[in-house]
């Protein structure tokens, strides 16, 4: 059964991809019309061929090339760790035979089917190199796709189904788009990069107890190419810059503790300031030593506030996870909303929108923004939730009952097949204060329950949910700080806790939300792989939540002495 993850932490193998890394310059990119002339005409080619000799004969093919240029810069206490370049450009090929109402990608027991597998494509604009990848994939394509309907066929067949329209349709009918659009390359001096993270990491040096930290920066600029037999013709893509302060520490009982401050740009210029670096990093050495002296939180079930990044991560597990639409038509799914469209989901002082467009909030920039989604259908502003009400789901080519088309959230990562994916999640709410408003009246909750105190969640690195029927309807939210707040005000930082919950009980419990929003960007990853994602939210006041102790660990802390620090000249 899969899990549905959001992470805010990015690992330097997983920026830079599975290919081998290099710190070698990457060769220039190529003039952009160049490869789309070339998908384009070995496209046209393989299509006529398969259309005049296969049986079945397929109805659509698509060609999807994305160039990644990497980078990644990774310095603990004032030295370099990794330090790692690559460029790779790789090619996905989707072969659709059958009929839109009936192909091969008709679910069959909840069963999805993978037919892409990602080959590499030379770097090197050499247009015979290029059409024989895509050629040798085009026939592998094929044949799984020939084999998978003749299953999709008779299983049909024995459950007396037939493709009469009483189901949804497997593809939707798209307008072709044509659209080159550049993407920028910004100035960006590795060297001066790689001296500033080793000079800033140095700074965990104040902090006796942090047994291993790091800084690290890894930027990546995506070229997307797609041309498909509809006609569309895409290029498009974006960049993006993390900064990454993680470090960790071990209990007096043994527990891992870990703290995270990350920021994110689209373009160098806008990434923190060498002093702002500095007291991101005082600030988690800080948190770090409080958490080694604090209490361990016991299971509890009160009142608690989320702040605006924890709510991000609670609506994206809880909510946005249970209104992507493929899971609508899949048996095996919850189907928590399915039934639910014009009707309330959410308390109406709640409106939800998604909005992929959207490139930054509040002067910071997100993660989850594209213009066009991986199946070339131009992305737009969705209003998901209304005021309470579910209006829509979000839908890649996949159709649903009452929903025919895709309102460009099909999503996926390299050789995956596309879902309905998130995007831009932003909550809006009509029932605001500021947050010592917020606090007070979840003081006055915990007086009312009668609970010796509420929560207070301030920072939280991701999250899980399951949503299959076979499995608990649950989700669980990562905390990394949180308080105690008593009835008299006074705070009380505890840790080793986990938030978890069902969905439709934890809906019913928000009571308010503060009158400022706050981002989280991160990746999730689900059935089509991890694609970036933004949740932005207020933080809300619920009059119950949830928590757990996060499992135990044996091991103590370090047996042998620190090293001596020798003096730096």
């Amino acid at each position: 059964m899969p899990l549905l993850r959001l992470f805010q932490a990015l690992s330097l193998s997983s920026f830079l991809g599975l290919c081998a890394v290099s710190s070698a310059a990457p060769p220039k990119p190529p003039a952009p019309a160049q490869l789309l002339d070339t998908l384009s005409a070995e496209l046209n080619r393989n299509f006529s061929e398969l259309k005049q000799k296969a049986d079945p004969a397929p109805y659509f093919i698509s060609y999807a090339v994305q160039e990644q240029d990497s980078e990644a810069i990774a310095a603990s206490q004032g030295a370099l760790y990794q330090r790692a370049a690559t460029r790779r450009r790789v090619l996905d090929c989707s072969v659709r035979v059958g009929t839109p109402q009936l192909d091969n990608f008709h679910l069959l027991n909840g069963e999805r089917p993978r037919f892409t597998s990602s080959v590499n494509l030379p770097i090197e604009d050499l247009p015979e190199a290029i059409r024989q990848a895509a050629w040798r994939e085009t026939d592998r394509a094929w044949r799984a796709a020939a084999q998978r309907l003749l299953q999709v066929r008779s299983t049909a067949q024995s459950q007396k189904q037939t493709a009469s329209g009483s189901e949804p349709a497997d593809f939707s009918s798209e307008s072709p788009v044509t659209d080159i659009r550049p993407v920028p390359t910004y100035k960006f001096s590795s060297d001066d990069w790689a001296a500033r993270l080793k000079r800033v990491s140095a700074a965990f040096e104040e902090f006796p107890s942090v047994l291993n930290s790091n800084v690290t920066l890894a930027r990546q600029r995506d070229v997307k190419t797609l041309v498909n037999t509809e006609g569309t013709r895409l290029q498009h893509g974006r960049n993006f810059y993390r900064i990454t302060i993680t470090a960790n520490a071990k209990g007096y009982d043994g527990a891992d503790l870990s703290v995270l401050e990350t920021f994110e740009a689209e373009e160098p210029s806008r990434l923190p300031s060498e002093s702002a670096l500095l007291a991101a990093i005082k600030k988690a050495g800080t948190d770090l030593s409080n958490l080694l002296k604090a209490q361990t939180a016991e299971p509890f079930v009160g009142p608690a506030i989320l702040s605006g990044r924890a709510a991000g991560v609670f609506f994206h597990e809880i909510f946005g996870h249970r209104i992507e639409g493929h899971r609508q038509r899949d048996t095996t799914e919850g189907q928590t909303f399915t039934a639910a469209l014009g009707k309330p989901v959410l308390p109406e002082f709640l409106t939800v929108v998604f909005d992929p467009l959207r490139k930054n909030f509040n002067k910071t920039d997100l993660n989850g923004w594209y213009e066009f989604d991986d199946e070339g259908v131009p992305a737009q502003r969705l209003t998901l939730v209304d005021k309470g009400l579910l209006k829509t789901f979000l839908m890649s080519r996949t159709p649903i009952k009452d929903i025919d088309h895709s309102n460009g959230h099909g999503r996926k990562q390299p050789g995956m097949e596309a879902v309905s994916r998130q995007s831009n999640l932003i909550v809006e709410s009509s029932r605001q204060v500021s947050p010592a408003d917020l606090k007070k009246m979840l003081i006055e909750e915990v007086r009312k329950q009668n609970k010796p105190y509420g929560l207070y969640f301030e920072q939280v690195t991701g999250g899980y949910t399951t949503t299959r029927r076979q499995g608990l309807q649950a989700f669980t939210v990562i905390p990394l700080v949180v308080y105690r707040i008593f009835p008299d005000g006074r705070e009380q930082l505890v840790r080793g806790a986990d938030i978890v919950g069902t969905p439709l009980a934890s809906f019913a419990k928000i009571l308010a939300t503060s009158n400022e929003s706050e981002v989280f960007n991160g990746y999730c990853g689900a059935e089509s792989g991890s694609v970036p994602v933004s949740a932005v939210s207020p933080a809300l006041l619920v009059s119950e939540i949830e928590i757990q102790r996060k499992p135990e660990t044996k091991d103590g802390p370090p047996l042998l002495p620190r090293p001596r620090q020798e003096v730096r000249q």
